[in-house]
């Protein structure tokens, strides 16, 4: 394998890394500028500032997965229909300079009339699979737009969106419920079970949102427990949606804060979890060039 930059470019955040042959890590950067803070749309010289010492040795290739390839981004990079895998990707990469410097295709999924869509986290699914040695299970990846994806022979058949996290953003900005909770207080484990517990009455979100306010005005939810229980009430909703296994892990991918909520849901019905971080980017990204 050549040299790898391999960069997540989304829509808040960039982050970046250096890879050696074998794809290990050498040196990581970051900053926030992600797609929507790029002065001026000036893609290519925020990418010439931050990247640029990094593609000096000859034969130096970069991969850039996430929001970058949108329309919105630096070029659009089509989508690719499921089922695809690695090799799908591999077909289609976008190249912004020919064998230097390509965009990673998202992928779409068909659900009746309905697409669906995902970009960067495609790479995330690849590069857990490959850490894991899987080539089938369930993927979560938590986030603003929660993830949740089938792979079947090593490539993905199929996956769903949750607006989960910008829901909770939502609720806890911009409704009633923003006066009697603290949107960024620490989880509380107890209230947060409560919360997915809840979910499962079979009385619906709509429902069970208000009562996180009728709960706080009797004084039986603190700020800080109406957060966790809010947010215990919006992943509750979206476990009821899937066909959870009885006996493999399910793989969650993200950040460790919310991959940790997921997993105290999911084992708490009995579901075992297997959780990654950033290094299932890096590694999806240079399965890429193998």
């Amino acid at each position: 394998m050549p040299p790898l930059i391999a960069i997540d470019w989304g829509t808040s955040s960039l982050r970046g890394a250096r890879l050696d042959e074998a794809g290990r890590v050498l040196e990581e950067k970051s900053a926030p500028l992600g797609i929507l803070n790029v002065p001026h749309g000036d893609f290519a010289g925020v990418f010439a500032s931050l990247f640029s010492d990094w593609m000096t040795p000859a034969g130096s290739v970069c991969l850039i997965s996430g929001m970058a390839g949108s329309r919105q981004g630096w070029v659009e990079a089509p989508y690719v229909a499921c089922p695809a895998g690695p090799d799908e990707l591999r077909r289609h990469l976008h190249w912004i300079e020919p064998g230097r410097i390509a965009l990673v295709p998202g992928l779409s999924d068909e659900q009746g009339d309905v697409p669906d869509v995902m970009r960067g986290e495609e790479v995330q699914i690849f590069g857990a699979m490959r850490l894991a040695g899987l080539t089938e299970g369930l993927f979560v990846l938590p986030g603003t737009h929660s993830k949740w994806a089938t792979v079947r022979g090593g490539r993905i058949t199929g996956f769903r969106t949750f607006m989960t996290g910008e829901f909770y953003g939502l609720l806890s900005q911009h409704s009633i419920l923003a006066r009697t909770l603290e949107a960024d207080a620490p989880l509380d484990e107890a209230a947060f079970l409560r919360g997915v517990a809840r979910a499962g009455n079979g009385e619906g979100l709509l429902h069970n949102a208000f009562g996180a306010r009728a709960l706080a005005l009797f004084g039986r939810l603190s700020p800080v427990e109406s957060a966790s229980y809010v947010s215990g009430l919006l992943i509750g909703e979206e476990l009821l949606r899937q066909e959870l296994p009885a006996g493999p892990a399910v793989v969650a991918i993200g950040a460790a804060a919310l991959t940790a909520r997921y997993a105290l849901a999911l084992e708490r019905q009995g579901v075992l979890v297997r959780t990654f971080g950033a290094e299932a980017t890096w590694a999806g990204l240079s399965a890429l060039l193998v």
